[in-house]
C-alpha cells in the first residue's frame, strides 16, 4: 500500500510513474477530494462534540439551580444523532481511500527500464552456455513419458489439465531438489520454516493477492480461506500486526510449500509438460529488513538463487523487469530464466523482488529503532529459490543423454543415490 501522505504530497508523480506500468492511475485524483471531504466531516463533528459538551455541562448547572434542562437535552441528544450520522460518513470515506490504495500498485522505481511488456527486459548477466547436442533432443514432457515417469493423462483423468503425476525417480529428483535448495540456502543463514498452505483474507491481502489477483487464487468455498499461491504469502505475514526490535532485523527465511494458482488468462501458454501448472512445488525466499539495507538484500537474494543454478550448472541469465512487466507488490525485480532446450530459449525459472514499504503498510509491520524512537515500517523482499518443477524440467532436458538416459547432476546424486535416470 502506498504512504497516503506521499500520494497527497506528490499526486502528478505518482500518477506519472504509475501509469509507466501501462494502466491508467488517473483514478488516484480521488484521494485529496476524499480527503478534503474527510477533513470537513472531521471538523463537523469535532464541532459537535464541542458544543454538546459545552450543554452537559449547562445541564449540570440548571439542575443544581433548580432550573428547567430539557431544551438542552434535548439539544444533546440531537447532537448525538448528527454525530453518530457523521462518524459513519468518515468510516465510508475511509473505506473508499482504502479501497482505492489496496487496488493501486506498489512504484517502479525510476531505474527500472519503460516498457509496455516483458520485451523491455533488460539482460543484467549471463551465467553459462547452453549445450550443443549431437542428438536430436527431447522436451522433458516426451522424455518422462518415454522413461514412464511422468504420466499426465491420469492426472487429467484424476484432477484435470494442468495437473502431472510424478512416479519412481522423476518423483525422487523433484524430492532431491527441494532438499539441496533448502539445505543450500540455510547453510547461507536463512531459517527453514515449513508454512501452512491455506491463509485467511487478510494474509492473502497483506502480500498485495488480494483484491485485485482474486481470480487467479483459489478460495475454499464458504470460507475466509485460500490455497497459497506462493509461500511468500504466510511467510511474509509471520509477523503481520507486530513492531520488531530493530537489531533483530533482518530476518532471513526459506520455505518450502506446494503452490496452487488458477493461471487466469494463461490458455494456451506452455499447455505441456510441467512449467504452467495450477500445483506446483516451490522453495520461497522471504526478508524482513531495514530499510536502508533491502536495495543490498535484493542483490544478494538474487545471487542466492542463482547460486542455485550454479551448483546445478544450468545455464541462466539475469534480466531486469520493465515497468509494464514488474509484479504488483514489486517496486524492482530481477528474474532469474533458466535455458531450456525444448524452448531454445531462457524461461523464468525465480523473481527476486523488493517490495520496500509496500507489503509492510498493507500488513502493519512495523520496526523501532530505540525503545523512545518512533515506529516505521520495515521493508520485505521475497524470490524464488527455485521453482522446482521448472527446475526438474531444466534438468531434465540439460542431461539427457543420447540414448534416453538422463545424468544426475553431481550435487544432486547423494540425495538421489544414483548417478544415472533411466
Amino acid at each position: 500500500m502506498l504512504d497516503i501522505k506521499y500520494v497527497r504530497e506528490n499526486l502528478e508523480e505518482v500518477i506519472r510513474r504509475e501509469n509507466t506500468r501501462n494502466g491508467d492511475y488517473s483514478y488516484l485524483r480521488e484521494i485529496p477530494v476524499l480527503d478534503e471531504k474527510r477533513k470537513e466531516l472531521i471538523k463537523q463533528g469535532d464541532a459537535l462534540k464541542q458544543m454538546r459538551n459545552e450543554q452537559s455541562k449547562l445541564v449540570g448547572q440548571y439542575k443544581r439551580e433548580g432550573k428547567d434542562a430539557t431544551e438542552i437535552m434535548a439539544k444533546i441528544s440531537a447532537s448525538k444523532e448528527d454525530i453518530a450520522k457523521i462518524d459513519v460518513q468518515i468510516g465510508e470515506v475511509d473505506a473508499k481511500i482504502k479501497d482505492i490504495l489496496l487496488k493501486t500498485p506498489n512504484l517502479p522505481d525510476p531505474s527500472l527500464p519503460l516498457g509496455k511488456d516483458d520485451s523491455a527486459n533488460v539482460e543484467v548477466r549471463k551465467w553459462g552456455t547452453p549445450r550443443k547436442f549431437d542428438f536430436a533432443p527431447l522436451a522433458h514432457w516426451d522424455l518422462g513419458t518415454k522413461l514412464g515417469y511422468f504420466d499426465f493423462d491420469r492426472a487429467i483423468k484424476v484432477s484435470g489439465p494442468r495437473f502431472t503425476f510424478y512416479k519412481g525417480l522423476f518423483a525422487r529428483l523433484e524430492r532431491s531438489v527441494m532438499m539441496f535448495m533448502l539445505d543450500t540456502h540455510v547453510a547461507s543463514g536463512y531459517t527453514e520454516i515449513l508454512p501452512p498452505y491455506m491463509v485467511n483474507t487478510d494474509t492473502m491481502t497483506g502480500t498485495g493477492q488480494l483484491p485485485k489477483f482474486a481470480d487467479q487464487a483459489y478460495k475454499i468455498e464458504g470460507q475466509e480461506m485460500w490455497m497459497i499461491p506462493t509461500a511468500e504469502v504466510p511467510v511474509t505475514n509471520y509477523y503481520r500486526d507486530e513492531i520488531l526490535d530493530a537489531k533483530d532485523l533482518p530476518y532471513h527465511f526459506c520455505a518450502y510449500s506446494s503452490c496452487f494458482r488458477e493461471e487466469a488468462g494463461s490458455a494456451g501458454r506452455d499447455t505441456r509438460g510441467i512449467i504452467r501448472q495450477h500445483q506446483f512445488q516451490k522453495v520461497e525466499m522471504v526478508k524482513i529488513c531495514l530499510p536502508e539495507n533491502s536495495w543490498a538484500e535484493l542483490d544478494e537474494m538474487t545471487a542466492e538463487a542463482g547460486k542455485i543454478l550454479e551448483l546445478l550448472n544450468l545455464p541462466y541469465h539475469v534480466v531486469c523487469l520493465s515497468t509494464g512487466d514488474v509484479g504488483f507488490s514489486s517496486a524492482k525485480t530481477f528474474d532469474l530464466e533458466v535455458w531450456l532446450p525444448s524452448y531454445n530459449a531462457y524461461k523464468e525459472i525465480s523473481s527476486c523482488s523488493n517490495c520496500l514499504d509496500f507489503q509492510a503498510r498493507r500488513m502493519n509491520l512495523r520496526f523501532k529503532r530505540t525503545k523512545d524512537s518512533p515506529t516505521e515500517f520495515c521493508h520485505t523482499l521475497n524470490g524464488s529459490g527455485l521453482a522446482i518443477g521448472r527446475t526438474v524440467a531444466a534438468i531434465i532436458e540439460n542431461y539427457q543423454q543420447a540414448d534416453g538416459t538422463i545424468v544426475v547432476p553431481e550435487v544432486l546424486r547423494k540425495y538421489m543415490g544414483v548417478d544415472i535416470i533411466k
